[in-house]
């Protein structure tokens, strides 16, 4: 399969401009299918927490178990459909069955009587999540002409991460409007996710199996992963130690709520900081396309260290909404770029397991960064959390600038195969 490899080049404003136009409609849908699904499942779990104290009353361990069983359960998943995606040759069957999962499950939570119910619902849904995040991002590999992969990479992250910051305002929106009836938001919610299936079994579609490409028995074996190659597997270990350095948000919340801001606005941070996500992120995987990724990448490792300083030294509240700014700045020049350089650097043929090996390693050490960060925390203070932080990014530097010509030549090699 010939693919070309990514150009420094100088483009017209208007050619800039007009770059959108030219991704391919499949990338579109895919992109308002995210968004429809993050903001049926974020109007849920903004509320999830306190509907199970409240509403059904569990125990905080009880809720920080059921978290951790569905991130790992999804995390695990992962590594699997993407694997299963790449033997069968399809990627876009697995995508539907993973958001279909997710659309049936959105009906038990406003009917759930017991703890019992909404356990099994939120297993299932991360299973559902596991099994179409691998094959979506191969797919959007498989689909976006290689010239404009950032830009691909970037508008379905924009508009992913748009869905995260409108769920929240929807359910706070809804709670109001409906006197504080959790079910009522439920069942709200139910819309949207079956909107995102919908419009996956309509407007995708899947482009045919390239010609000559090989055909894959055992994608998890040792010869294949030794063959996504040395610069796939150097941005892995990269990324690991990026990930360590870019802890849960969670700790943003408590920076934001120790400064003084009060419970009520608390979820105010999360909406500040993906709203910069949402804006950065399309324009930076476009730039990508014309310019040097990991050089951008390392810019987007400045943005992470300036939040970490910020957040660690900047006085009041103002300090922290600019440390929460810088973040999300930092996560749009970072989280698609990460997710292109994997798709430049993987065999076509091994996509689906690429990304789900991506997923899962990362996935680990996001977990592994916030013990890290609240040990740190509870024993040191805020501070040295955030200054560890940007010490990691700093290190994460350090990794990139010896990768650049790594990832340039594994990606010439692609394109001559």
């Amino acid at each position: 399969m010939t693919e070309a490899a990514p150009q420094v080049t100088t483009t017209s404003g208007t050619e800039g401009r007009a770059v959108w136009r030219r991704l391919p409609a499949g990338i579109w849908a895919l992109g308002f299918v995210s968004m429809l699904m993050d903001v049926s499942s974020e109007m849920i779990h903004a509320l999830l927490p306190v509907y199970l104290v409240v509403g059904l009353g569990a125990t905080a361990l009880t809720v920080g178990i059921i978290e951790g069983i569905a991130e790992a359960t999804a995390a695990i998943t992962k590594v699997f459909s993407g694997a299963l995606s790449d033997r069968i040759g399809r990627r876009k069957e697995l995508a539907v069955i993973g958001y279909g999962l997710a659309a049936l499950t959105k009906p038990i939570f406003p009917l759930a009587a017991s703890i019992g119910w909404l356990v099994a619902a939120r297993f299932i849904d991360r299973v559902g999540k596991g099994i179409r995040g691998a094959p979506r991002d191969a797919l959007v590999a498989d689909i976006a002409p290689p010239g404009l992969r950032g830009a691909a990479f970037g508008l379905r992250q924009s508009l992913d991460t748009v869905g995260a910051f409108l769920g929240p305002l929807l359910a706070i929106g809804l709670m109001w409007l409906f006197a504080g009836n959790f079910a009522a938001v439920f069942w709200v919610a139910v819309i949207p996710a079956f909107g995102a299936l919908a419009l996956i079994l309509l407007f995708v579609h899947e482009p045919p199996r390239p010609k000559g490409l090989r055909k894959v028995r055992n994608p998890l074996n040792r010869r294949e992963l030794a063959g996504l190659g040395r610069a796939y597997w150097w941005i892995v270990a990269v990324a690991v130690v990026f990930t360590l350095a870019r802890f849960s948000e969670a700790f943003l919340i408590l920076r934001a709520q120790e400064a003084g801001l009060s419970v009520m606005l608390v979820p105010l941070v999360l909406v500040v900081l993906n709203i910069s996500y949402a804006l950065s992120a399309y324009p930076i995987g476009s730039l990508s396309d014309r310019f040097d990724r990991v050089a951008i990448l390392i810019v987007g490792l400045v943005l992470l260290s300036a939040a970490d300083l910020t957040l660690a030294f900047a006085p009041g509240l103002f300090g922290i909404l600019a440390g929460v700014v810088l973040w999300g700045l930092h996560m749009g020049f970072t989280q698609g770029l990460l997710a292109t350089l994997v798709a430049d650097c993987a065999p076509p043929e091994l996509r689906g397991t690429a990304f789900g090996m991506f997923n899962l390693v990362t996935g680990v050490a996001l977990l592994a960064a916030s013990v890290l960060a609240g040990f740190l925390w509870e024993a040191f203070g805020a501070q040295w959390t955030f200054l560890a932080g940007a010490g990691l990014a700093a290190l994460t530097m350090v990794g990139l600038c010896g990768t650049r010509e790594l990832v340039r030549s594994e990606v010439d090699e692609r394109r001559h195969e």
